[in-house]
């Protein structure tokens, strides 16, 4: 099948399945790439905790943070939501800023995330990435807001009445009554903004190389791999990654590495049109298509 064919192949299995994505893939090597809209924004979730991590690392490398330093987290409002980590602690514990980093990137701990951000605020996030010339992400909140939208307020027999909303609710502009789905209020970035993220992590050329390897080594141990994991990993692979999750959003990230040396950066942001919670089927056609767009252009490699 050549290219074109793939690609119109690809986007009419996404419409009848009720996804809309940004979908791209690149050659870490070679710089060649291939994707589905990979310039459409989306409210990026916890995809942000790997931006968060890169930026605490640094000022850890630096010396204005002491990654030893221990923070005590109260149990409260923030640890009744959310599903993993911190979020189920029902006493106060003190917990090192690298223990933190673990627990938000690899867990996806939004607590440990919220801690995180409060050594380095959002804006300070964001500047960071412009620093080192990555442009196309921006980090306007911290990670609490993300427990925060209509459906954690609706009973469970109801929480597809957030999904409708979630579905219906955005504005051609990429805008959105609920906040955390708005681009132009919550965190964003496109699958080529994260592309060239992952680029600048695996083959570092503005960053130093013994924090982007820290990051690395926290996105190869990440604990979410229902999504695109089972595509992506084998005896002959790594894949290193960060899921991120919100309403009807349903992201990844991450880099798979092969046996023979090859890597690609491969990013999948997603929303769906069908107002359902578990949606089994959506998890494995992101993974699908993913997977189509890197044996496309593995196959192109001479």
């Amino acid at each position: 099948m050549n290219t074109t064919a793939l690609l119109h192949a690809l986007r009419d299995e996404l419409q009848e399945a009720g996804l809309r994505g940004s979908f791209l893939v690149r050659d870490l090597d070679t710089g060649e790439e291939l994707g589905l809209d990979p310039d459409l924004d989306f409210s990026s979730a916890s995809l942000v905790k790997v931006p968060l991590a890169l930026a605490t690392l640094e000022r850890i490398r630096t010396g204005e943070i002491d990654g030893a330093r221990t923070l005590l987290v109260q149990p409260g409002r923030d640890l009744d939501s959310g599903s993993t980590g911190m979020s189920k602690f029902r006493h106060p514990a003190r917990i090192a800023v690298e223990d933190l980093l673990y627990l938000s990137t690899c867990l996806s701990d939004g607590v440990a995330a919220g801690a995180l951000f409060g050594l380095t605020p959002p804006a300070q996030v964001t500047a960071f990435l412009r620093g080192i010339g990555l442009r196309g992400i921006t980090v306007r909140s911290d990670t609490r807001d993300l427990n925060e939208t209509p459906a954690d307020k609706l009973d469970r027999d109801e929480i597809h009445l957030a999904h409708s909303l979630a579905i219906g609710g955005g504005t051609a502009g990429r805008g959105h009554r609920i906040p955390q789905l708005d681009t132009t209020r919550a965190s964003s970035g496109s699958a080529q903004a994260f592309t060239d993220l992952l680029q600048e992590l695996w083959r570092p050329r503005h960053i130093d190389g013994q924090v982007a390897a820290r990051v690395r080594e926290l996105m190869r141990h990440n604990v979410l791999r229902h999504r695109l994991a089972p595509d992506f990993s084998s005896d002959a692979s790594t894949w290193s990654s960060k899921t991120g999750t919100v309403l009807n959003l349903r992201h990844e990230i991450g880099v798979v590495e092969h046996a023979d040396g090859q890597s690609f950066a491969v990013a999948a942001l997603t929303e769906s049109l069908v107002p359902a919670v578990h949606q089994p089927g959506a998890e494995a056609l992101m993974a699908r298509v993913a997977r189509a767009l890197r044996d496309h252009l593995r196959a192109r490699r001479p």
